[in-house]
């Protein structure tokens, strides 16, 4: 089997104020689709959700404030699976809550490396 990152991107609009009732009814279909991947023996790694502020750094020590200078999306998060194909790793990403709220899921072939 190989392993797919699933990349979570969302359009930029700053880190939203959620009650926690609004906060509970986000993470719960997350909490799922992550469960259901686990149980069918795909979870490699459940990842991270990243937080809206950060720094990038660039040749000559250049720093500028955020990770999304230059793009219109953010990178909210990832997760690694394991599947046979890029068309199953594919499907597994058909199921994800982001698509439910206007953003996508990039899926990026793992490359082992041997250093």
């Amino acid at each position: 089997m190989k392993e797919f990152m699933l990349v979570f991107r969302n359009a930029q609009s700053g880190a939203p104020k959620l009650s926690p009732e609004q906060l509970q009814d986000i993470t719960k279909p997350w909490q799922d689709w992550i469960g259901g991947i686990a149980a069918n023996g795909k979870l490699v790694e459940r990842g991270n959700r990243l937080d809206y502020e950060g720094a990038t750094v660039s040749p000559g020590n250049v720093v500028t404030d955020g990770p999304y200078a230059e793009i219109k999306e953010i990178l909210l998060g990832y997760t690694i699976v394991k599947t046979d194909t890029l068309s199953d790793a594919v499907e597994i990403a058909k199921g994800c809550p982001i698509l439910q709220v206007g953003g996508n899921v990039e899926v990026r072939t793992v490359v082992q490396m041997n250093l």
